[in-house]
């Protein structure tokens, strides 16, 4: 019996790990309706026949794929293949996967081979295989942060080269080479494409997928829809250069207003397990029937389930969308 709840309580803590994960890992709903009326303006059709989004240009970032079976499965998982392509990460999906299995290994061998209970093997093992993904994240989020945070300036950059007589085409390339990266990749990136003979709204259009971006989505639609309709462009690019200034503005009050509610979820979230640390060193006996006795296991499953649940309604509370 004792066996049994043992198993239910790492079957749940893994479940409820792989649940949060599915949760960060799927593609955000940010602005839905705007965002899919955007799209839908901004998509275009090739010789009558709708675009297929699976399909791979010889340009695009990994596009090899992996032949292993490992590789094949993590292909499918939501968005890891274009997190690791949003981080600037060059791993594929399989071999991302095998390192965050070699870290819940080394937990559980850590355990083994050290006094810490055996039993504490699988949740440290949790604990060490959270590292790639946490800094998978990290990396992303900095990336795409730095990415909005150039958006102003590269659009005051590309309407002062279209005043100065350049074409669209070589504002891009300006932007290339006088900004920093992120920015200067992507734009450089969809400039390369251009020079093969993509389209240049195909090109812009695919850059706008690959970074998820609500501004570099107002860029893009603006971009085909004066290509369609006319109009002077360099005065679209400076409005919605101004807007968003104005975004980012509001956003970093944002951030300042919830700053003590991001810092009190920080300590909620991290006393519990720092807490049972200090009594693991100070009472060993104590602790340890959280493992031994039945309803010490059931205490643990609640006890994670409990604090994942806190982790995502903390987050929803503190997070303002723009």
């Amino acid at each position: 019996m004792s066996g049994l709840l043992f198993a239910l309580v790492i079957g749940v803590a893994i479940a409820s790990f792989v649940a949060f994960a599915a949760h960060v890992l799927m593609p955000s709903a940010e602005a839905s309706a705007t965002e899919d009326r955007l799209a839908q303006m901004a998509s275009r059709r090739r010789g009558g026949a709708v675009e297929d989004e699976k399909q791979e240009s010889y340009l695009r970032f990994g596009s090899e794929k992996d032949s292993s079976p490992f590789g094949q499965i993590l292909e499918n998982l939501p968005a890891l293949g274009d997190y690791l392509e949003q981080a600037d990460i060059q791993i594929k999906p399989g071999k991302f996967g095998f390192i965050c299995l070699a870290f819940f290994g080394l937990g559980i061998v850590t355990c083994v081979v050290t006094p810490v209970p055996v039993l504490l093997g699988p949740i440290f093992g949790l604990v060490l295989m959270g590292l790639p993904v946490g800094w998978l994240f990290v990396k992303r989020n900095r990336r795409l942060h730095r990415f909005s945070m150039q958006m102003p300036e590269a659009l005051e950059l590309l309407s002062r080269s279209l005043r100065a007589g350049h074409s669209l085409n070589a504002g891009f390339g300006l932007v290339a080479s006088e900004m920093e990266a992120p920015l200067a990749t992507e734009f450089g990136r969809c400039f390369e494409e251009q020079n093969f003979g993509i389209p240049l709204e195909e090109a812009i259009e695919d850059m706008a997928k690959r970074i998820p971006n609500m501004d570099l989505r107002f860029f893009a639609t603006a971009i085909v829809l004066q290509r369609q309709t006319g109009g002077d462009l360099s005065e679209i690019l400076d409005k919605i250069g101004h807007l968003v200034r104005e975004r980012i503005m509001i956003q970093g009050q944002i951030q300042a207003l919830t700053g003590e509610g991001r810092m009190s979820g920080i300590v909620l979230l991290a006393m519990p397990p720092t807490l049972f640390l200090v009594m693991l060193k100070m009472n060993y006996d104590y602790v340890v029937l959280l493992f031994t006795d039945p309803i010490g296991k059931v205490m643990m499953v609640g006890a994670l389930v409990t604090q994942i649940i806190g982790a995502l309604v903390i987050k929803k509370i503190i997070t303002i969308k723009v």
